[in-house]
């Protein structure tokens, strides 16, 4: 699908210790307030996320997702900045550096934020030699960091100082920031679920990996709700079609506000893999006054959701502090997850972040006694063996190309396939071995196979005997009228004859081909003679048979248009010349 040009969206979140001024910043930038809250405008305290908007001289828009300061909100700030482009990073020149502002530069290189600017606020109120001294500070603290070579803006909201340079270092890195990628599997953390009257309920978040347009089918997670997308509205516009990196209000049809929370995810039916046990590798921060062991009360917080968890330490050793380790983490709820998703990991017992880490597997397979995950693709087909394009594409959101028709497969486990298969059809009788009863691996690789021939239901070994010169057929056609009990062959090569018309099967009777034609032949001649009809009694002398075999012969015959039956006799149907 080509899509339109569209408008570059970036998404761009705050950081920084409370009452710093990231909430009026932003409104400097924007025009608008973040804080929606009552409570937050009295108490001049971010609490939960906010959201502004503005555009450059370009035509790009950003989206500012404020998020709350203070250590009691952390969970609200985790749930904002799993989805940005950019970091601005805010600290005050009257403080400096604090505890919330390490804590949150920690997060966001454990979510893998690579870009940023910093705001060093309040510069009106703070002297000259201190603003100097900040900065020295923070260059210091950002010396390894994502925020290394990231310019260091002074600003002063209330005054407007400094506001202008901000702005245009904003639009000159944001210029150089890729756009969020397309990549056809559409997923939204929503971050507030609301009603609105005469429209029903609106969920809001950033989309990324792909576009949602109205009327679109949506599935939503935990819940396993599937709806349908009544309205979309993007960037304070009613738009047909919302695109990734937009931060999106989804208009949803037939779904009550109280079933949606923060946390809950919009995607497409059938593109994600819904998991609650995931391996990942974790990066523990280097402050974290423990090793990290299966004990302890944990959260997981991905995307906008926070999950209670239960964790184990894939290997022998517990994960020190300031070292990389992997874990299996047991969620307590289902959602959508895919290779290279990233999340926090907090222990609620001691109320500290512990560190972060990246999906390295959204469905293990393995034992955590065996398991070894990697970031490797090929770990995952290896260790599955075989596995669906579609199902390892949401595992890793990655399309690959089928080694076998609908299945990618481990190389050395493919060539096992072939050959066992290989030797039971060479193994097997003239007539081969049934496609029907081989699993679903053999039936795809049949195309690899070597010198075999396909005959219906059955795979034989080519050049081998076929069925045409089967004994059985001899006895059938040495004893036409009188034919033996199919006791001397099996019964699959019999049903293959039947299928294949070297034999005809009626009323449980087993008569060659030849049979039928022979029987035409000598019906026809009576017809000639008495062309008003002749008697079932009168066919069995001709063909000197039983009464037994003369009835399905005749059966046939009606069937297939050769005779006509009419009252007692027998006469000639429209197939017979």
């Amino acid at each position: 699908m080509n899509l339109p040009n569209v408008v570059r969206n970036h998404v761009v979140c705050t950081a920084g210790h409370v009452d710093h001024g990231k909430s009026s910043l932003v409104q400097a930038l924007t025009g608008v307030d973040p804080d929606r809250w009552e409570e937050e405008k009295r108490r001049g305290l971010t609490i939960d996320l906010g959201f502004a908007k503005t555009s450059f001289s370009d035509g790009s828009s950003v989206s500012f997702i404020d998020v709350p300061g203070h250590e009691r909100f952390l969970k609200n700030m985790l749930s904002g900045v799993g989805s940005v482009d950019v970091c601005l990073f805010v600290v005050a020149a009257t403080e400096g550096w604090k505890p919330q502002s390490e804590e949150h530069l920690r997060i966001l290189e454990l979510l893998d934020v690579k870009r940023g600017i910093v705001a060093l606020t309040k510069v009106s109120i703070a002297e000259p030699d201190l603003c100097e001294i900040a900065i020295l500070e923070l260059q210091e603290i950002f010396e390894g960091t994502f925020l290394e070579e990231a310019p260091i803006v002074q600003v002063d909201s209330l005054s407007g100082e400094g506001i202008t340079e901000l702005s245009a270092e904003l639009e000159s890195l944001l210029s150089v920031t890729p756009v969020a990628k397309d990549w056809r599997r559409p997923r939204l953390w929503i971050d507030r679920a609301f009603s609105v009257k005469g429209s029903g309920t609106i969920a809001t978040g950033t989309l990324t990996g792909g576009t949602i347009a109205v009327d679109d089918e949506v599935f939503i997670s935990p819940g396993n709700y599937q709806t349908r997308v009544r309205a979309l509205h993007t960037h304070n516009v009613d738009v047909p079609i919302a695109y990734p990196g937009s931060r999106v209000a989804v208009n949803l049809s037939g779904i009550e506000r109280k079933s949606l929370s923060r946390g809950y995810v919009i995607t497409k039916p059938d593109q994600w893999f819904l998991t609650s046990v995931i391996d990942a590798d974790l990066q523990v921060l280097q402050n974290v006054s423990n090793e990290i062991s299966r004990r302890g009360a944990y959260v997981v917080y991905i995307g906008t959701s926070e999950h209670y968890a239960k964790i184990r330490v894939l290997g022998s050793k517990p994960i020190a502090p300031g070292e990389i380790g992997n874990i299996r983490i047991f969620l307590n709820e289902k959602i959508p997850l895919v290779l290279g998703d990233r999340f926090i990991l907090r222990e609620s017992g001691r109320n500290q972040t512990v560190g972060g880490g990246q999906v390295l597997d959204p469905e293990p397979v393995l034992k955590a006694s065996k398991a070894s995950p990697d970031h490797s693709i090929e770990r995952i087909i290896r260790e599955r063996g075989w596995v669906t394009t579609s199902h390892l594409e949401a595992l890793t959101g990655v399309k690959r190309e089928d080694t076998v028709p609908g299945w990618i497969v481990h190389p050395p486990l493919l060539q096992k396939t072939i050959q066992i298969l290989q030797n039971q059809i060479n193994d097997a009788g003239p007539l081969g071995i049934e496609i029907s009863g081989l699993n679903d691996h053999q039936r795809a690789v049949i195309s690899l196979l070597e010198g075999v021939a396909i005959e219906g239901n059955f795979i034989r070994k080519e050049g081998s005997s076929d069925l045409n010169n089967h004994p059985f057929l001899d006895d059938l056609r040495s004893s036409l009228f009188k034919p033996p009990e199919p006791e001397s062959i099996d019964r699959k090569e019999l049903r293959e004859l039947v299928r294949q018309g070297y034999v005809i099967e009626k009323s449980g009777i087993f008569l060659s081909e030849f049979a039928i034609s022979e029987a035409t032949r000598i019906i026809s001649s009576l017809l000639n003679e008495k062309p008003e009809g002749v008697t079932v009694a009168e066919i069995r002398i001709a063909l000197d048979t039983t009464r037994k075999y003369v009835l399905p012969i005749l059966n046939h015959l009606d069937e297939i248009g050769v005779t006509l039956r009419r009252d007692n006799v027998r006469i000639a149907g429209k197939r017979l010349k």
